[in-house]
């Protein structure tokens, strides 16, 4: 139940004449309180709605017209009482359509009789309705003359024909939209159908694409593994003649045999030495080959590092035969590793090789640290370097550095694409870092276990 402030103004409903008279002073209270036209012609038409329905009834009603503090908003309240209790009923049902013109309509039986509660919320641009104002406007309430019903009847044709107006304003301006979203929707459609159409098409050409990449890819395949086997056939075909070239040579060159002159001992020579990088090359080749088709299984053990960098040191000791240059092979700070040793021996070994061969004075060295659960082996040489283009060509299959020159022995460009074939193998990856004329960092990463 709605509270009852202190009144605007009361009017007592006896006659069906006073519905018209009602209906003018529910208009007039709500113009002076800030209502808009339409909410003033919705209250007063709610009003004189139930003031009809309770007269239907038989019994006259007195209204009483007041403004009140409705939560956070300002509201008019009407409450229009009936003598008859008892007719709560039959009032909710012939005012239920009532409801849609007011924010709350509310029917209350009691002992003394029956009564209907209407409020509409005043905008939020209407300025505070003060004490003096509501004095000013119960005076002017007090003054008001009502119309003749012929006047009341005249003000209703024009409010319903504003009303039809502004339903016809907004009809069209709904066909209007309605228009313009038909024409966005075909538009949107269309654009939907051409979507559709251009992401088929693309899909069919993504097939197309996938299954041209399959076939590329098993072709790939096919000639990877067909030059894997070529280069272990040819070069297990080329060792025994290769090295039968080698050892006629040494026979030709030994003291034993018939001596030779200085040209022929030169190009016996020549020969030992041209079939000796042969002979490095072949063995390239075929350890590459067998890296590649997957034919080299580790053997898994405990590696001690101390044993393997002191063979290291004794092997390679021999090729660092420029004094310019410091070779080093530093005390492994970790113990052991979990590997394979003749393949850990392997790459380590070709990028000491690899090292000392481009490296005319300064330093080469190997070291190796722990680095969370992996070790980290690093080979440094303070040769040439590569520059930073060329770092990952580098470990190519046959690739070498334009300008580069070996200092001692050539270079076959397999040693690099096949240590880092060994890393994978191993677990663990092989990285280059270099500067040109500052020297390069070879880091070989491994699980330590």
């Amino acid at each position: 139940m709605i509270g009852a402030p202190e009144p605007l103004m009361r009017l007592r409903l006896r006659v069906e004449q006073d519905l018209f008279v009602v209906r003018q002073l529910g208009r007039e209270v709500a113009r002076e309180v800030g209502l808009e036209q339409q909410d003033q012609t919705r209250l007063a038409t709610a009003l004189s709605e139930v003031g009809r329905v309770i007269m239907a009834g038989g019994s006259g009603a007195d209204v009483t017209f007041a403004v009140r503090q409705d939560g956070v908003h300002t509201a008019i309240q009407v409450a229009v009482e009936s003598p008859s209790p008892g007719d709560g009923p039959r009032l909710r049902d012939g005012l239920a359509h009532v409801g849609r013109l007011v924010d709350k309509l509310e029917v209350e039986d009691g002992e003394t009789g029956t009564v209907v509660w209407m409020a509409r919320r005043l905008p939020a641009s209407v300025p505070r309705l003060t004490p003096d104002r509501m004095d000013e406007i119960r005076a002017g309430l007090g003054r008001h003359v009502p119309s003749s019903p012929v006047d009341e009847l005249h003000v209703q044709n024009q409010q319903l024909i504003a009303a039809l107006d502004e339903v016809r304003s907004q009809r069209d301006e709904l066909a209007r939209l309605n228009a313009e979203l038909e024409e966005t929707n075909r538009g949107v459609m269309a654009l939907y159908h051409q979507l559709s159409e251009e992401l088929d098409e693309t899909n069919r050409g993504v097939v197309a694409l996938y299954a041209e990449l399959d076939d590329k890819s098993e072709q790939l395949a096919s000639a990877n593994e067909a030059k894997s086997r070529f280069l272990a056939n040819v070069s297990h075909e080329l060792r025994a003649p290769v090295t039968a070239v080698i050892g006629l040579s040494r026979l030709l060159a030994d003291g034993a045999s018939d001596p030779l002159t200085e040209e022929q001992e030169r190009q016996v020579g020549l020969i030992r030495s041209s079939a000796g990088d042969l002979l490095t090359l072949v063995n390239d080749l075929l350890d590459l080959a067998k890296a590649e088709a997957g034919r080299i299984e580790p053997n898994w053990e405990q590696v001690d590092l101390r044993a393997m960098f002191g063979q290291l040191r004794g092997t390679l000791r021999p090729l660092a035969t420029r004094p310019e240059v410091d070779f080093r092979i530093d005390e492994p700070a970790v113990a052991s590793i979990r590997s394979d040793e003749v393949l850990l021996a392997r790459v380590l070994r070709n990028l000491l090789t690899n090292a000392l061969k481009f490296t005319a004075e300064g330093e080469v060295r190997l070291s190796v640290r722990a680095v969370g659960a992996d070790l980290e082996f690093t080979v440094t040489d303070t040769g040439t370097g590569i520059p930073a283009e060329l770092l990952e060509r580098i470990f190519e299959e046959f690739y070498q550095v334009p300008g580069s020159k070996a200092l001692s022995g050539k270079g076959t460009g397999l040693g690099l694409p096949y240590a880092r074939r060994l890393a994978a193998i191993l677990g663990g990856a092989l990285r280059a870092e270099s500067t040109v004329g500052g020297g390069s960092t070879f880091t070989l990463r491994l699980p330590a276990s």
